[in-house]
């Protein structure tokens, strides 16, 4: 009875158009009224202490360097840079774009963020190229949702902050799964397009090559500081954002030149106006998450999925099951900010490694940005290149299935996570 009050009010909520946030609110007020536990000063207590939270703080600092890395010139930079090594391939554009979802990935942490500046760049030369603009819409939103798994991760630090697991190594994990994902779609683009008709790009001459890489050189020093600063030991998850901005800041005003000061207002008004929606997100899904614990629900949870606790691989996949359903229906910071607390314990009574299930579960939240009618990623991928739904729909189906035969790899073979994650954390 308790978990059904608690999901009718969520979903009654949100169906009466209120905002994710606020119908998180609503729901745990409604677990109080059920437990007969109703007092305001809970609610307002957790509320403030959802958002006072360290490792939070990297969300809005990941936010503004992610602006700063686009208004910069970064991001394009770094397309440019592949362009001139690969582009003269046939469906050359689409390993561009492959290649710069994974590097942009390591800069930003923002599926919707990298979708938006690779589409604003890459689709109309794939359109002046002769591409399918269906299929190019569906690679480029595929290439997208690496940017969850591959650190700087902003799913990473809300699971991690919500489930009590360190984002650090989170942050290592999710290296080699990412990568994967990119290999997948190179895969994928070769078999699919190898036949178009497309104008192929004159091959660059190697001098030119040379000097666009350099040009470019400041944006991939970026991704190497951020993940070797970290393994090393330097700096947090947290200490790495506020880096990530100082360098783009730094980069953008006075190496590329293309950031000026009276920019800067719009620029950080506009990481305010995202970073402020996801930290109350948080703050409202972790006054729900300490409702969820004090009922009792994960035990609930438990209780149902017990006849699967023996078998990790099994349970693994009802679990990733569970979680692509509600993905398709919720958008990725509100399935992380519901799920994680409930699913947690059930992933530590059955010995399943904590960091393991946050990379799998990241993934599938990342795959839910393709699956309609919520989509974000592929909303992004319509409004910038003006496609419509139905079209992009069809374009990214078979990018969406190497995505899921990538997570079932995963699922099936734990080593492929645990070991590189090993690996990366040898000193």
């Amino acid at each position: 009875m308790t978990v059904l009050v608690f999901i009718v009010s969520l979903l009654a909520a949100m169906a009466l158009g209120m905002p994710l946030a606020f119908s998180l609110l609503v729901s745990g007020v409604a677990l109080m009224l059920h437990l007969d536990n109703f007092d305001t000063q809970i609610v307002s207590q957790n509320l403030i202490n959802g958002a006072d939270n360290f490792p939070l703080m990297a969300v809005p600092f990941f936010m503004l360097a992610g602006e700063l890395m686009n208004a910069g010139g970064m991001s394009r930079r770094i397309v440019n840079s592949a362009m001139v090594w690969i582009g003269h391939f046939r469906g050359g554009l689409g390993y561009v774009a492959v290649f710069a979802a994974i590097v942009m990935a390591s800069l930003s942490g923002s599926a919707v963020a990298d979708t938006a500046a690779l589409a604003a760049v890459l689709m109309p030369m794939m359109r002046d190229a002769g591409y399918r603009m269906d299929r190019s819409a569906g690679l480029i939103a595929a290439g997208g949702i690496i940017a969850p798994v591959i650190p700087p991760s902003i799913g990473f630090i809300l699971f991690g902050v919500i489930g009590g697991v360190s984002i650090s190594k989170l942050f290592m994990a999710g290296i080699f799964p990412g990568i994967l994902m990119g290999l997948a779609l190179i895969v994928t683009w070769w078999v699919v397009a190898r036949k178009d008709k497309v104008v192929v790009a004159e091959k660059v001459p190697f001098k030119k090559r040379i000097s666009v890489t350099i040009n470019a050189f400041w944006s991939y020093l970026l991704a190497i500081t951020i993940i070797g600063g970290m393994k090393m030991g330097i700096f947090t998850p947290t200490e790495a954002a506020v880096v990530a901005v100082v360098y783009s800041l730094v980069v953008g005003l006075f190496i590329y030149r293309e950031i000026k000061f009276k920019d800067l207002y719009g620029i950080i008004l506009a990481a305010a106006k995202t970073s402020s929606v996801v930290m109350f997100l948080v703050a409202a899904a972790l006054v729900s998450a300490w409702l969820i614990t004090v009922a009792n629900i994960p035990a609930q949870i438990v209780e149902i999925l017990r006849p699967f606790i023996d078998n990790k691989t099994l349970l693994m996949v009802m679990l990733m099951l569970l979680v692509m359903i509600v993905g398709t229906a919720l958008d990725f910071a509100p399935t992380v900010l519901i799920l994680t607390p409930v699913l947690m314990p059930l992933v530590r009574e059955a010995g399943i490694d904590p960091v393991y299930f946050g990379v799998l579960f990241i993934i599938n939240n990342a795959i839910g940005l393709l699956t309609p009618p919520v989509g974000t990623v592929l909303n992004v991928v319509c409004g910038v290149g003006r496609i419509p739904m139905h079209d992009v729909i069809r374009g990214v189906m078979p990018f969406l299935f190497s995505q899921v035969v990538v997570m079932g790899a995963l699922i099936a073979f734990p080593s492929l996570v645990m070991m590189p994650l090993k690996w990366l954390l040898m000193k």
